[in-house]
């Protein structure tokens, strides 16, 4: 069992760009239960309702609604927070909307990355940062026998991955042309499909599972067969908490890192969804027509780099993952207190991997 003591992070000044979506929303209430001091750039949440909202994150942290195409803007919160630590999570995250808007996906994603990455350049302050991109970065050759490492060929398909895998490209450009003295540490994570309380977005399946069994309809499924490494939204972010706080104290520890479930819990869409409605009783599903456009088929992660070298293991099975995703969203449906229910979430994931004093 790996151990940890995030005390680390209480008192340190960190940035995360996409503070205002699922992840980064998670992220700024596991960081302010650590005691960080949190700045967030982001857009103003685009669905309701929000994790962002839900949570009242935008009275806990100091808060900019900002568009990081927007460099000089973004540079002058850089200049004046002066971030120790910096995530960068903001990007355009869905494949159909790439079809729908390529340009827009290409813009944020690409030059959103390279805005980033000056800001970090040029930054007196940042000791550590990290560009979270995503398992889609890979060129993916169909085959399910296949585990994609981190020295792979980056080529995604569709304009969403595609714009990934450049975004990736560009900061390993900055890593060889400006941070290899190693006064910043820099990683890329390549994170799996995360699931959790709190994501509302459009044409993702649990949202969509969510909004069916709300609205007591079948959910269409239009991939069953689809593989894909699901894991806890939990799994993802405190990875990277963890290799940012570890690459700040040795920056020999930066690198890329996959980051994934075990091989049991790469599952169907398929499955998924029935291990949803196992746990929301009166759920249904139902197999619908393809919309046609292209998406993986296939898709898996070797995280072995970060299990040997971080010492990092995935802590919830993706049935476990599930089970509290449902939690979390029946506890909303009940009108609990979604404070109380996220903290008690995010408790039990650290208790069961990390210690804090």
């Amino acid at each position: 069992m790996v151990k940890m003591d995030l005390s680390f992070y209480k008192g340190k000044k960190v940035l995360i760009t996409g503070h205002t979506g699922f992840k980064g929303s998670w992220l700024c209430q596991i960081l302010l239960k650590l005691g960080a001091e949190v700045c967030g750039i982001g857009l103003y949440p685009d669905t309701d309702p929000s994790l962002f909202q839900i949570l009242g994150l935008e009275s806990k942290i100091e808060n900019h609604y900002l568009d990081i195409r927007e460099y000089g803007a973004v540079k002058e919160i850089f200049d004046t927070f002066k971030p120790e630590i910096v995530l960068h999570l903001a990007a355009q995250p869905l494949v159909i909307e790439s079809y729908r808007d390529p340009r827009y996906t290409y813009e944020v994603n690409v030059m959103g990355t390279v805005n980033i990455c000056e800001c970090v350049r040029s930054s007196k302050s940042v000791k550590s940062f990290i560009n979270v991109t995503t398992d889609k970065v890979y060129e993916n050759i169909e085959d399910p026998s296949h585990y994609y490492r981190e020295d792979e060929k980056l080529n995604g398909y569709d304009p969403y991955s595609n714009s990934k895998s450049c975004s990736d490209l560009i900061t390993q450009a900055y890593i060889r042309s400006f941070y290899k003295d190693g006064t910043i540490a820099v990683s890329i994570c390549r994170a799996g499909n995360v699931i959790g309380g709190g994501d509302y977005a459009d044409n993702r399946i649990i949202p969509d599972c969510v909004r069916a069994a709300m609205s007591h309809q079948a959910v269409q499924i239009r991939n069953p067969n689809s593989y894909r490494p699901y894991q806890h939204v939990l799994e993802a972010d405190v990875f990277y908490l963890m290799l940012a706080m570890k690459q700040y104290e040795d920056p020999c520890l930066a690198g890329f890192y996959n980051i994934g479930p075990d091989d049991k819990d790469c599952i169907s869409t398929g499955q998924l969804v029935r291990m949803f409605t196992e746990n929301w009783p009166q759920a249904e599903y139902e197999i619908a027509s393809s919309d046609g456009l292209h998406e993986a088929n296939f898709l898996k992660l070797d995280s072995s780099k970060a299990r040997k070298e971080l010492l990092w293991h995935p802590v919830w099975n993706v049935e476990y993952a599930v089970r509290k995703t449902v939690e979390w969203y029946r506890a909303f449906s009940m009108q609990e207190d979604m404070d109380v229910v996220t903290d008690r979430q995010i408790s039990e994931y650290l208790e069961q991997c990390y210690e804090m004093e």
